[in-house]
């Protein structure tokens, strides 16, 4: 069996996202249902863990879910970070440069070259390039960097002139990374919903969703701090799948 919360787990962050699962767990357990003992963590691609059929609880990105996941995993709930500018259970993405940098609005970057953390990324590769294009400018992938960290640091070190991150990653790295003094956000993108927690296809969706409302609930007021979690609303499956995804 697996559960991950592979998404928002720096490691400030995973005292309390087990904390988090083991409140999940027990309430499965309660319900009947058969959960590990701790979260799996360490792989190197999340794509065995989402499709497995033994997947008890996960979050995933909501690009990979509408593009290969949806049909094949259940959709749980949408967790809500309360965030800035965004309805509950919704993101977006914060578009940054490097601070010295004159420009001071996106627009100016017309046919920069971006940092992006990977291609099938809701926030760090399909949110920019959406909004680039309702703006009528072009942005153009060009280094990839394996995290929105590596993505910040990228820009800070001058090795790209802009990269996009959610704006959870953003609001979380400002407390424990330095580098973000070193760039600026020149935009933020339209929001769209919050990476879903998922299991595998056939659970039991509505017992879950209560599962994890009341385990929310249950958590300190430091952890809920920590981890921004306010709560867990339900989005349609729908409302994910329309969001659109640019060309490759």
């Amino acid at each position: 069996m697996i559960a991950s919360l592979p998404m928002y787990d720096m490691p400030h962050l995973q005292p309390a996202n087990d904390r988090l699962w083991a409140l999940i767990r027990d309430g499965l357990r309660a319900h009947g249902m058969a959960a590990p003992d701790v979260l799996t963590r360490g792989a190197e691609t999340l794509w065995p863990q989402w499709q497995a059929p033994d997947l008890v609880f996960s979050q995933t990105c909501g690009m990979p879910y509408r593009t290969r996941l949806h049909a094949h995993v259940t959709l749980i709930g949408t967790p809500d970070y309360g965030l800035p500018g965004c309805a509950p259970g919704y993101y977006r993405s914060v578009i940054i440069a490097h601070c010295d940098d004159p420009r001071g609005d996106i627009t100016a970057f017309d046919g920069s070259e971006m940092a992006y953390n990977e291609d099938e990324s809701q926030s760090g590769w399909a949110a920019p390039l959406n909004h680039a294009a309702k703006l009528g400018i072009r942005l153009h992938p060009a280094l990839k960097t394996g995290g929105h960290r590596a993505s910040m640091l990228a820009v800070a070190q001058g090795r790209a002139p802009v990269a996009a991150l959610d704006a959870l990653t953003w609001d979380l790295l400002q407390a424990c990374a330095p580098e973000t003094a070193m760039v600026k956000v020149i935009g933020h993108t339209d929001p769209t919903p919050v990476l879903p927690f998922i299991s595998a296809a056939g659970a039991e969706q509505p017992m879950m969703f209560d599962v994890v409302q009341r385990a929310i609930a249950a958590l300190s007021a430091q952890d809920r701090t920590v981890t921004r979690l306010q709560g867990i609303v339900a989005i349609a499956k729908e409302t994910y799948l329309a969001v659109p995804t640019p060309a490759a």
